[in-house]
């Protein structure tokens, strides 16, 4: 059975892999996780994402479509994959994926939004939604802040989180940074499209997700 993990609407955050050890602004250190055996192959050749997109299969193992031109740099994480993060020219727009350590996308947002966990200069939480509905299994979040550590100044960052349960059973995080300055409905538009075309690393997907 294919697991698609696009949604639309909603959105949440700015990343972090592990539990209280890193925060909202700040890039995970990686830790060994456990090993699991490669039964699958790498996706088929998909057909093209949206117009102005381009399929990556990152250098982790996953598969995801992000736009045409956009820089990749990692930073280690605490768990899991390394944090990946894609980036306009101008740095003013990002996405970023991550492996997430807590047992369910709502125990690590539970964890995130709780006082032991810092977050960024002027954070305020706009929204959480729950998207579980039997097939899928997930939570976004929907913030601004002031400011975004490593992040140029923009003004107000806005950011939709979005963590998941993906195909291969481990549970991932894709977030969508942007100016608040420039509206909202583009973050959100990164972040669905993102999600529609996000295959997780050994693991063999629908080559067009547009055609379920």
């Amino acid at each position: 059975m294919t697991l698609l993990v696009g949604r639309s609407g909603g959105g949440h955050k700015e990343p972090v892999a592990a539990g209280s050890s890193t925060t909202a602004s700040e890039s995970p250190t990686r830790s060994p996780s456990p090993l699991v055996e490669d039964t699958t192959t790498s996706s088929p050749s998909p057909s093209a994402p949206p117009a102005g997109y381009e399929l990556r299969d990152d250098e982790e193992g996953f598969r995801i479509a992000v736009p045409e031109g956009w820089t990749r740099t990692t930073a280690p994480s605490l768990f899991g994959i390394d944090v990946v993060n894609y980036r306009s020219a101008d740095s003013t727009h990002r996405l970023q994926v991550y492996q997430v350590q807590e047992e369910s996308p709502q125990a690590s947002f539970d964890l995130y939004l709780s006082d032991q966990t810092p977050k960024p200069a002027g954070f305020k939480k706009l929204g959480l939604q729950t998207l579980d509905d039997g097939q899928f299994t997930g939570s976004r979040l929907e913030y601004l802040a002031g400011t975004i550590k490593g992040e140029p100044d923009v003004g107000t960052w806005h950011v939709y989180d979005e963590r998941f349960v993906a195909q291969d059973g481990n549970i991932y995080a894709i977030a969508s940074y942007g100016p608040d300055s420039d509206g909202r409905d583009d973050e959100l538009a990164k972040l669905t499209t993102a999600l529609d075309w996000f295959c997780p690393p050994n693991s063999t997907c629908d080559p067009d997700p547009g055609t379920d």
